[in-house]
């Protein structure tokens, strides 16, 4: 089981050591939200099982030369992706025409600026934890640049997709509900693949437990 709190203390030691921009570096002192915590605790670390290339209130320009902050950006190999918690007191509820007016600016310019960007409602963060891992898997899905091998079937192919996004050993079970096959059929492909070197154990020898890219 991941010890979240040693995640996380882990990774906001890291960017309160590596930041220089005082502004950003002021509001990660002040730490994050609830909100925010409690979607990299309930969503983003039990999906992708580390915090590697995310980023916490990351500063953006806006075209008046103003700072705007993204909740989260991913950016491996400097793509760009945002990721923003919607409270539902703060953006629906009690949202006034002219917040209302600025939130849609806002995610025109991230747009305009190449960001792939992804609000998920807080709502949804405790009521359908699993639903947003499956959109955060599909979301990191979007910067996973290596095509899957052309002489696979579809599902190895998927198999193969899934692996690179999940950033982390997965079990046979994780797969088959991934395919929407049966346990036997997603250890078949499984098989296929680790015969065509493209997967590996990571755990387990009488009985495979889990398996991973292999490392080249």
């Amino acid at each position: 089981m991941l010890h979240f709190d040693h995640y996380y203390e882990k990774w906001m030691s890291k960017q309160l050591m590596e930041e220089t921009n005082a502004r950003r570096l002021e509001r990660l002192k002040k730490g994050l939200s609830y909100s925010s915590i409690e979607f990299l605790r309930r969503v983003w670390l039990p999906a992708v099982g580390s915090f590697e290339h995310l980023h916490a209130e990351w500063e953006v320009r806006d075209f008046s030369n103003g700072y705007r902050y993204v909740d989260f950006a991913y950016m491996p190999a400097g793509t760009k992706g945002g990721i923003e918690i919607q409270d539902y007191a703060s953006h629906a509820r009690d949202l006034d025409i002219r917040r209302f007016k600025d939130l849609c600016r806002r995610h025109c310019l991230l747009a305009l600026d190449n960001w792939i960007f992804l609000p998920i409602a807080f709502p949804s963060i405790t009521d359908e934890p699993q639903q947003c891992q499956q959109l955060i898997l599909a979301f990191i899905g979007k910067f996973v640049a290596a095509p899957a091998e052309s002489n696979l079937s579809w599902l190895e192919a998927e198999t193969i997709r899934l692996a690179r996004r999940m950033h982390k050993p997965f079990t046979p079970t994780d797969l088959a509900k991934h395919l929407s096959v049966s346990n036997r059929h997603a250890r078949r492909v499984l098989q296929s693949l680790i015969e065509k070197q493209l997967l590996e154990v990571a755990s387990g020898k009488s009985r495979m437990r889990t398996f991973r890219l292999t490392e080249k």
